[in-house]
C-alpha cells in the first residue's frame, strides 16, 4: 500500500506557521508572480512549482482546512473538519494518544451506516485506557474504542472521486496608451497569453482508457501519518478505485493549452492612469466545465508637454506681461479641446495679478469616466514674464514707474524675519 508524502505547506510558501491570513495571502501573490506559466512558458519546473504553491495556499487560506492540516500534518478532503476539531479537543490529534506504545492491527469501522475507516495501530497497548482488556477487549466492551471509533469514523467521509468543474485563473497585463487616448478614448490592441481550452480532450484532461493510478499503485488507498498515529485513507488521485484515466497527450493532462492573442479593446474617456478595466471570461479557460477566469488591464497613461493630468483636472502654465498682469488682461490659453485645430479659450486675468496664481476654468478638464457629462476643470498657473530691457527709453520709463509706485517688495519678508 502506498504511503503518501507529508507536504510543508508552510515551507512552501516561505511563512511562518504562525502567519497570519495577510502574511499568507501576500506569500502567494508574490510567489506566483514569480512562478506563474505565463511569466514562464515552457518552464515545466516553473508550472510544477506554482501548482506546489497554490495547493499550499488553497489549503493555508481557507480556515476550516488549515485547522485540519496543522492537527494532522496534512489536509485531505475526505477529513470532516467538524469531527477533526473535536478530535483535538479530546487530546487524539497531531502527537498521538496519551500513554502510547503501539498496538496491535485494530481497525476501526463506522457506525450508523457511514464508511468504514481502517487504522493501523501496529504497537499500540489500549489497555492504559480500560482496566485490563486488549484492543478487541475495548471494542465490543464500549470503552474506549467505541469512543475513538465514533472520533474518527466521522473524519472521513465521502467519496473524492473525479474533480469537477475547476474555475480558470485571472490574469493582469499593464497597458500604456498615449495621453489623448486616456483622455478623449479610444481603441488599443494589446497581444496576451492566456490558456484555452485543450482542442483534443476539450477541457477533460483524459483522452478515455485507463491505467494504475501511479498515487496508491492500484490498492485505491494510501497511508497518512498523523503525528505517532498512521491510518490508511481512500486514496485523493483516484477517488479509490486504483485506475486513472490516460492524460491527454496534448495538454498533458492540463486540460489547457497556452496560446498567444491579439485583443481589441475600447477605452473610455476620461480613462486615468492606474486604472484597472475588466474583461470578463478574457482570462485562462476553466477545466471540466469550469468558467474562464477574467482579464485586468491596469492602464499606464502617457505625459504631455503642455498640459498636466490630475484626476480630472488639467494644469497648464501661461506666460503672461508684467503689463498683462498689472493692468489686467484678456488672453488666449490653450485647453485639451484645442488639440486637433481647434479653437483657443480666453482667460480673463484680473489686475494686479502675481506669478504662481492659481486661475480657474470651470469645465475644461477631462471627461469623468466614472460619471458621464461631468468634467474637471482646467488650473491656469500663471507665470509673469519680465522683458529684457536694452533700450533707453524703456528703461526710463521703467524708472518713472518705480518711482510712482515704490513699495518694497520685500517688506513683509523682513517684518516676519
Amino acid at each position: 500500500m502506498a504511503t503518501t508524502k507529508t507536504k510543508d505547506y508552510y515551507g512552501t510558501l516561505g511563512v511562518k506557521k504562525t502567519a497570519s491570513a495577510d502574511e499568507i495571502r501576500k506569500a502567494f501573490r508574490k510567489a506566483a508572480r514569480k512562478y506563474h506559466p505565463d511569466v514562464n512558458p515552457g518552464d515545466k519546473k516553473a508550472e510544477e512549482k506554482f501548482k506546489e504553491i497554490s495547493e499550499a495556499n488553497d489549503v493555508l487560506s481557507d480556515d476550516k482546512k488549515r485547522k485540519i492540516y496543522d492537527q494532522f500534518g496534512f489536509y485531505s478532503d475526505n477529513i470532516d473538519a467538524a469531527a477533526a476539531e473535536a478530535a483535538a479537543r479530546g487530546g487524539y490529534a497531531g502527537g498521538g494518544f496519551p500513554g502510547g506504545g503501539y498496538g496491535g492491527g485494530a481497525q476501526a469501522g463506522g457506525r450508523g451506516g457511514a464508511q468504514e475507516v481502517p487504522f493501523d495501530f501496529e504497537g499500540f497497548d489500549f489497555s492504559d485506557f480500560q482496566g485490563g482488556g486488549g484492543a478487541h477487549q475495548q471494542e465490543s466492551s464500549g470503552g474506549f474504542g467505541g469512543s475513538f471509533r465514533d472520533i474518527f469514523s466521522g473524519m472521513f467521509t465521502g467519496n473524492r472521486g473525479a474533480r469537477g468543474p475547476q474555475p480558470g485563473t485571472d490574469l493582469e497585463y499593464q497597458v500604456s496608451v498615449d495621453f489623448w487616448t486616456a483622455v478623449r478614448g479610444g481603441v488599443t490592441r494589446l497581444e496576451i497569453q492566456r490558456q484555452e481550452i485543450c482542442p483534443t480532450c476539450k477541457g477533460k484532461s483524459t483522452t478515455g482508457g485507463s491505467m494504475e493510478c501511479p498515487e496508491c499503485h492500484g490498492s485505491g488507498q494510501v497511508t497518512q501519518m498523523g503525528g505517532r498515529m498512521k491510518f490508511n485513507i481512500q486514496c485523493p488521485r483516484c477517488g479509490g478505485s486504483g485506475k486513472v484515466q490516460n492524460s491527454c497527450p496534448t495538454c498533458d493532462g492540463a486540460g489547457v493549452v497556452t496560446k498567444k492573442e491579439q485583443l481589441e479593446f475600447r477605452i473610455k474617456p476620461g480613462t486615468r492612469d492606474g486604472q484597472r478595466i475588466r474583461l470578463a471570461g478574457k482570462g485562462n479557460a476553466g477545466t471540466n466545465g469550469g468558467p474562464a477566469g477574467d482579464l485586468y488591464l491596469i492602464i499606464k497613461a502617457g505625459t504631455h508637454p503642455v498640459f498636466t493630468r490630475n484626476g480630472d483636472d488639467i494644469y497648464v502654465t501661461v506666460p503672461v506681461a508684467i503689463s498683462e498682469a498689472a493692468l489686467g488682461a484678456k488672453i488666449d490659453v490653450p485647453t485639451i479641446d484645442t488639440h486637433d485645430g481647434g479653437g483657443r479659450t480666453q482667460l480673463k486675468v484680473p489686475p494686479g495679478t502675481q506669478s504662481g496664481q492659481k486661475l480657474r476654468l470651470r469645465e475644461k478638464g477631462v471627461p469623468s469616466a466614472s460619471h458621464e457629462g461631468k468634467r474637471g476643470d482646467q488650473i491656469v498657473e500663471v507665470k509673469v514674464v519680465v522683458p529684457k530691457v536694452q533700450d533707453e527709453r524703456s528703461k526710463e520709463i521703467l524708472r518713472e514707474l518705480a518711482k510712482l509706485n515704490p513699495e518694497d517688495p520685500r517688506e513683509e519678508l523682513f517684518a516676519k524675519a
